[in-house]
């Protein structure tokens, strides 16, 4: 029953939820939840709302340039051994099928 728990959206949103909308599934460092968590308890809103919030002003301020977008994510920490795991993972055949999941 578990893979049938988390199919697809559609059935859960009908025709309601505007294309224009995505869901996003997003986990932060434990110190970033935490600075969160105080901001949304400060002001007296859901974690989630302040994220959405906070999130689509960083949108609005990001420069879509190609350029500067690679930089930004050459900035992580980690991010390109993660993205080699992941990379060396597909290749030996590790991964999970979507409609397992």
């Amino acid at each position: 029953m578990r893979g049938n728990m988390h199919v697809t959206c559609r059935p859960v949103y009908g025709d309601t939820m505007p294309y224009t909308s995505r869901r996003l599934n997003v986990t932060l460092d434990p110190a970033y939840a935490a600075k969160l968590a105080k901001m949304a308890e400060r002001t007296h809103v859901n974690e989630g709302t302040l994220a959405r919030s906070l999130l689509s002003q960083a949108l609005d301020e990001a420069d879509a340039d190609p350029r500067h977008v690679a930089d930004l994510l050459d900035g992580l920490p980690g991010a390109l051994e993660r993205a080699n795991h992941g990379l060396k993972d597909a290749k030996a055949g590790r991964t999970v099928n979507l409609d397992d999941l």
